[in-house]
């Protein structure tokens, strides 16, 4: 079962009007983060560009992050309260960009890391772990097996970071949701176009809006509608959404070069369904053959480093346009998840 963490907010408890001068980071939103910005393990995370990609739609670009994802946020709070915990070691499995966000973490925080990563991740994001002196373990398989490896042959007095193993992961990833209120002046976008893996991100931006209700910063039905976006390859939240169910079923032969998204059994998908529900959403799976042909002409068009899994968002617009989610009024948008550079 994840874990969460809650806070007792009203509306005075973080009047939007105060964030004005405040820090151009992730810590900007102090009041509603687990632990004071003077005690956290910091490298210039969060407060990433919106890239203006046509008339009405836009791109988050999360690759501006330390170690090139939006993975840095989730493991900037994770690392941080962990270490003030008194966590000795940490671990976790990854498909690639968590796994590079952790070493950089945890060697900030002077904690040794151990992440287990599937044998076929490409070259760069391995090298990035051991350029930050962390261990690095290769499996045959999915990231889930890379996690029953970690359980039965990881370091015993690790603390294990693993997506909703923990509850600040997501508390990171939330801030996302509150970039975009203040980049669109007071406001949110009306869809979220999302690549889905593990689900923090979808989960903490859904969380966030919750909170700003609680904040007095949104009525009810201002939310935007969150969209799933899947590989054709992989998407066990697209198909639980599709079939009406209430929680995903294992993918069985998980396969998309799209790494981030080869996550065949998130242990969040629940909560991503239900996200989905509660703001009118939808989920969507991706050919395999459009993904890397809709990232290179959305980097073309805007000059913006677009990883595989943001092209899978960009490879979503036409068939939600199709579809008639998309309306023509609607404000849109997409998130490059990460750098493309380590694909390369």
């Amino acid at each position: 079962m994840p874990l969460g963490a809650d806070y007792e907010l009203g509306v005075r408890a973080m009047p939007v009007g105060e964030l004005r001068g405040r820090e151009s980071s992730l810590w900007r939103y102090r009041e509603v983060l687990p632990i004071a910005p003077e005690a956290a393990v910091r490298l210039t995370e969060g407060w990433t560009p919106l890239v203006r990609a046509g008339e009405r739609l836009w791109i988050k670009d999360e690759a501006r992050n330390p170690t090139g994802s939006f993975k840095a946020r989730g493991l900037a709070l994770a690392v941080s309260v962990a270490r003030a915990l008194g966590a000795r070691a940490l671990v976790a499995p990854s498909a690639g960009n968590a796994a590079g966000a952790l070493a950089a973490y945890g060697t900030a925080a002077g904690l040794p890391v151990t992440v287990a990563m599937p044998e076929d991740t490409p070259r760069p994001f391995v090298e990035e772990c051991r350029h930050y002196g962390a261990r690095v373990e290769l499996c045959p398989g999915t990231i889930a097996d890379c996690g029953r490896w970690l359980r039965a042959h990881g370091p015993r007095d690790a603390f294990d970071v693993s997506t909703l193993r923990e509850p600040y992961r997501i508390e990171g990833k939330k801030t996302m949701a509150y970039e975009l209120y203040e980049q669109f002046d007071g406001q949110l976008p009306d869809v979220i176009l999302y690549p889905t893996g593990g689900g923090t991100g979808l989960v903490g931006m859904w969380k966030a809006f919750n909170e700003m209700e609680r904040l007095g910063w949104l009525r009810a039905g201002q939310r935007p509608r969150l969209v799933s976006v899947q590989a054709a390859g992989c998407a066990p939240v697209v198909k639980a959404f599709a079939a009406g169910a209430r929680a995903t079923e294992p993918w069985p032969d998980p396969h998309t070069a799209a790494y981030g998204l080869r996550v065949p059994s998130p242990i969040g998908g629940f909560v991503c369904l239900r996200a989905l529900a509660e703001t009118g959403g939808t989920a969507v799976a991706i050919d395999e053959s459009a993904i890397a042909p809709a990232a290179q002409a959305l980097a073309a068009r805007t000059g913006v480093d677009v990883c595989p899994e943001g092209g899978a968002a960009a490879a979503a617009l036409p068939l939600l346009r199709e579809r008639g989610f998309l309306r023509e009024a609607d404000r849109v948008v997409l998130f490059n998840t990460g750098t493309g550079l380590k694909y390369r």
